[in-house]
């Protein structure tokens, strides 16, 4: 994949761009990850697709300089900003989110269904409501709560090997929550990620109405032993939108862009 930058506003955008096909692929990465995850679909793509993936804000290279805030409105204007600057087709585009990104790209479809053709979700956030990631976010007494408990960690570090002893927390969500805790510079990056991307609050209940009304396709790629991202939740979103929705689960945990889900990737997007 091409690694390419755009000045937006006074931050200075990363993003990775493949292929030459008609057809605009947006691909939004997870957390803590970049652009470059999806380099793996690359080969399988080109002629189909152009692929764009942006990296977001404390995430891989982009310089974000706006301070804690990035909006669905921000990231249109980058996306517009790339495809003028290929002189890319104005059709409507593909968007792929997996873990954290499948939660921008459920935010973007509130925003823009009329410019979507199609919607991959990759084990995608946002299809529940998280109420610690709410709180945290999305007040000012929660904000604060978090960034002081970013910054002195030790109290809650307690809480979380108590509860685990106790079998009240799943081992896996214990060891991932002890990884953001452990260390300084990711709990400052966990801070400043969470807060900068808390505008993209997907509300299912409309982005289902959005759906059947534009007749927009929907695919789901879940992993049958996730642990993070449960395939329960991808049951209960297709509830009365079987028309517009497939499903498919693989033998894999949460991490689902690999080699080996290339061609899964390629048949849902084309079907």
């Amino acid at each position: 994949m091409e690694s390419l930058f755009i000045t937006y506003k006074s931050s200075t955008i990363h993003y990775c761009k493949a292929g030459h096909g008609k057809k605009i692929l947006l691909c939004f990465h997870g957390y803590s990850q970049s652009s470059s995850v999806f380099s793996f679909i690359e080969k399988k793509i080109e002629n189909d697709f152009t692929i764009i993936a942006i990296d977001f804000p404390f995430h891989g290279k982009t310089i974000w300089n706006e301070g804690l805030s990035f909006t669905a409105g921000d990231l249109m204007e980058i996306i517009n900003q790339i495809i003028n600057e290929h002189s890319l087709p104005k059709t409507k585009m593909y968007l792929l989110g997996f873990s954290m990104g499948g939660r921008i790209a459920l935010s973007m479809m509130q925003q823009i269904p009329d410019k979507i053709e199609k919607l991959l979700l990759i084990a995608p956030d946002g299809m529940k409501v998280n109420i610690w990631y709410r709180f945290a976010t999305q007040n000012k007494i929660g904000n604060k709560f978090f960034k002081t408990t970013m910054q002195h960690p030790a109290p809650m570090f307690g809480f979380l090997k108590t509860v685990n002893k106790l079998g009240l927390v799943n081992p896996s969500v214990f060891k991932f929550v002890t990884y953001y805790i452990n260390d300084k510079k990711v709990r400052d990056d966990l801070y400043k990620r969470w807060t900068t991307m808390r505008s993209f609050k997907p509300k299912i209940k409309k982005i289902k109405s959005i759906i059947k009304e534009n007749k927009i396709s929907v695919r789901l790629l879940y992993g049958e032993f996730d642990k993070i991202i449960r395939v329960e939740r991808a049951e209960k979103f297709m509830k009365g939108m079987e028309p517009f929705c497939r499903l498919r689960i693989v033998s894999t945990g949460h991490y689902l862009l690999i080699d080996a889900n290339a061609d899964a990737i390629l048949k849902m997007l084309k079907n």
